[in-house]
Formats: C-alpha cells, sequence, structure tokens
C-alpha cells in the first residue's frame, strides 16, 4: 500500500497564489524515529509527557499536542522541521500533476505559505491517530485535499 499523499493549492493572496505542493507521508521507521525525537526533545526542556504517551510515537505527539514544541528553544527543533519540509514537493504544472519535484529554495515565496505546508504535513501525519488519541489542536481541512 502505498503511503498517504494530500495536495495543497494556495490560496491565499500573494506570490505563491495557485502554487500547488504534493506532501508525502514519511516512512514509518522515519516517522517513528521523528515523533520520538520530539517528543524527548520537548521532555528535555521541561514539558510533562504522560507515561502512556512515551511509547506511543507520532499518536502519543498527537495527544501531547504539537503545541508542546513551542517550549523547545528554536535551535533544537529546527532539525525536525527541516525534516518535515523534506515531505514536501512542488507540482511546477498544474496541468500536469504526476510531474513533481523536490522543492528548491524559489518555489516558496512567503512565510505563511511555508507555515501552511508545515501544518498541512503535520495533519497528514497525525489524521491517522485524531480518532484514538485527539489532539487540543484541529486540523484545518480547508486548506488541505486529499490526493
Amino acid at each position: 500500500m502505498a503511503r498517504k499523499t494530500l495536495t495543497y493549492t494556495v490560496t491565499a493572496e500573494g506570490r505563491d497564489k495557485g502554487k500547488t505542493f504534493l506532501i508525502t507521508e514519511m516512512p514509518a521507521s522515519q516517522g517513528e524515529e521523528w515523533a520520538t525525537r520530539a517528543l524527548f526533545t520537548a521532555m528535555n526542556c521541561g514539558v510533562e509527557v504522560p507515561d502512556e504517551l512515551l511509547n506511543a510515537g507520532l499518536a502519543g505527539l498527537s495527544a501531547l499536542g504539537i503545541k508542546a514544541l513551542s517550549k523547545v528553544p528554536y535551535d533544537l527543533v529546527k532539525p525536525l522541521f527541516d525534516e518535515m519540509m523534506g515531505c514536501v514537493q512542488v507540482i511546477p504544472d498544474r496541468s500536469n500533476p504526476a510531474f513533481v519535484r523536490p522543492l528548491i529554495e524559489d518555489d516558496v515565496e512567503e512565510i505563511g505559505t511555508r507555515l501552511m505546508l508545515r501544518k498541512a504535513t503535520v495533519t497528514l501525519h497525525l489524521d491517522f491517530f485524531r480518532a484514538a488519541a485527539p489532539s487540543t489542536q484541529a486540523p484545518d481541512a480547508a486548506s488541505t485535499s486529499p490526493a
């Protein structure tokens, strides 16, 4: 079975309006490692994580809420954010959605677009767990659409 994907088309006014991106779920092993690093980084910065969430990987991160990372110094969370953006590719020509390529710096020109791409990436990875371990942060369904 293929990994989950979603497309995100920028609708906000600005230089990125109309650009379309493909976000692909991390492989299970990478996603588990990412979530474990995020949880342990948060814990090392004083975020209290209940014992039952420690071994839950992405489910635990979902239950804890991505906002827990806001208590982590930026230099510790930046590698996690950078890895997250590795899930994002650009669809340079919307009339040919089968052609995607990795992002280059000029593909995203607005800060808001980067933030929405991060949010959509987190939503893609955590949606599976929301029913079992609801988060206090709901996804923005209007900004993403399944591919």
